[in-house]
């Protein structure tokens, strides 16, 4: 079951979503169709809860939303761009553990 906490963000709805907030905010950009993708699904939805008004978790499925991924230059998914005030700050290609999502985000905590 998916976390009510993590965002399922649109072209429409991603400046919203991402770049306007006001905390940081992890993208995970996934297909329904990504093994690795489906893989770390469990391990964000569990962040999005622990880390809750802290970091903000949100999914752009790449099949649906062309442009958010044509604007950041996905080309590989899952790609995890860490955004803080609007800009991406780091991003990660590949399914990661918990260990080292954590680290990936502490930069933006």
């Amino acid at each position: 079951m998916a976390s009510e906490l993590v965002t399922n963000s649109t072209d429409a709805t991603f400046d919203a979503d991402v770049v306007n907030s006001e905390i940081p905010v992890l993208v995970d950009f996934w297909a329904t169709w990504c093994g690795p993708c489906k893989a770390i699904a469990p391990v964000l939805e569990q962040m999005a809860t622990d880390y809750e008004n802290k970091l903000s978790i949100c999914k752009v499925d790449v099949d649906h939303n062309h442009s958010i991924a044509q604007r950041f230059g996905v080309r590989n998914i899952p790609t995890l761009l860490l955004f803080k005030g609007g800009q991406v700050i780091d991003q990660r290609v590949g399914a990661l553990n918990r260990k080292d999502l954590d680290a990936f985000v502490a930069a933006a905590l």
